[in-house]
């Protein structure tokens, strides 16, 4: 089953601690809300299952639509409603960055800058000492518990925000986790710099394909785990869109693949979605060798002019390729988006 309650906690950071000795060591800070209600964010940074390192990934540049929909939310605590079409995050359906760029890190490692932990504090640290900076923590809620001080900051009620990495495609021990569109992460907003910078974790036991129900694997990961969940050579991706075509609608708005390889690429039963997973099927038939193909967006599929997504699925539903695009750059009446 699901998280039992999951959503983004908006909140001011003001410290940190690093946990480096037990078993499954954490990254802790301390944030506060515009109310002055205290939190813990207690961020993973090694895990209970081999290979131990977690996959991590930073976009110093974080630009996808979802930042638009969480600027009208409140300070501290908000639920998030299960599935698409809101602030949720999903490693797999939200198309937030391209898991081939994730890379590996130890937890904790004698030296600067050489570990998850240094890497996470890196970037907390610039938020702690910007006091416009805001701290956005997706993942699972515990608290407030009354009579309980908090074991790393000692403020009360102890309450917080834990789970803050993937949580769909688990190995059968953490199975019971999963579920779509509840994937956890830290977002910190920089308003002076008019700046995102998000930070997304996962485990090297997960997988990259997860059914769309569940969120359970439909493809296990390889017991050795890798640093690159979706290689980079894939042969057929999305390389531009027209969401905004000019004329009253509807608009004929369309999708450019291309296939990459050095091969044909049979796509029959091919399809594209849009966010809310509404389909339109991909012309039958072979697209060769370095071709492009420009596919009509058809049915209840919608490329809003507000930002959205695109997932490209081969025959056997599984994701190809994916992207997202911005309000700022669907703007332009005409022009067509280049990935």
């Amino acid at each position: 089953m699901p998280l039992k309650t999951y959503g983004v906690l908006i909140t001011r950071a003001v410290d940190t601690r690093r946990e480096g000795s037990s078993d499954t060591p954490h990254y802790q800070i301390h944030l506060t809300d515009d109310q002055g209600v205290h939190y813990r964010a207690s961020v993973n940074v090694k895990s209970q299952e081999r290979p131990s390192e977690l996959l991590y990934l930073v976009s110093d540049d974080f630009q996808h639509p979802v930042t638009a929909q969480l600027e009208g939310l409140g300070s501290g605590w908000n639920t998030l409603p299960h599935g698409p079409g809101g602030a949720n995050l999903d490693f797999v359906r939200g198309n937030l960055f391209d898991p081939a760029q994730l890379r590996s890190l130890p937890p904790d490692a004698e030296g600067p800058d050489n570990d998850l932990a240094d890497l996470l504090d890196h970037y907390v640290q610039r938020a702690v000492a910007d006091p416009a900076a805001r701290m956005y923590v997706f993942g699972e809620r515990w608290g407030p518990e009354p009579a309980v001080r908090d074991k790393i900051f000692g403020f009360l009620p102890g309450n917080g925000v834990h789970d803050i990495h993937m949580n769909q495609g688990n190995s059968p021990r953490f199975k019971g986790d999963d579920g779509v569109w509840q994937d956890g992460g830290l977002l910190i907003h920089f308003p002076g710099q008019s700046r995102w910078v998000a930070v997304f974790l996962a485990f090297q036991s997960q997988s990259w394909h997860t059914d769309d129900i569940t969120g359970h694997a439909l493809v296990p990961a390889p017991d050795d785990g890798g640093p690159r969940p979706e290689p980079g050579d894939r042969p057929v991706r999305i390389v531009a869109a027209l969401v905004n075509p000019r004329g009253p609608a509807p608009e004929p708005e369309t999708v450019t693949l291309i296939n990459a390889s050095p091969d044909p690429v049979d796509l029959t039963g091919w399809h594209l979605t849009d966010r809310l997973d509404h389909r339109c099927p991909v012309p039958a038939g072979q697209l060769a060798a370095g071709a492009s193909l420009l596919v009509p967006v058809t049915g209840e599929v919608q490329l809003g002019n507000r930002g959205g997504q695109i997932t490209l699925l081969g025959a056997d539903g599984l994701k190809v390729h994916g992207v997202s695009y911005t309000a700022e750059q669907s703007g332009r009446e005409g022009w067509t988006i280049v990935f």
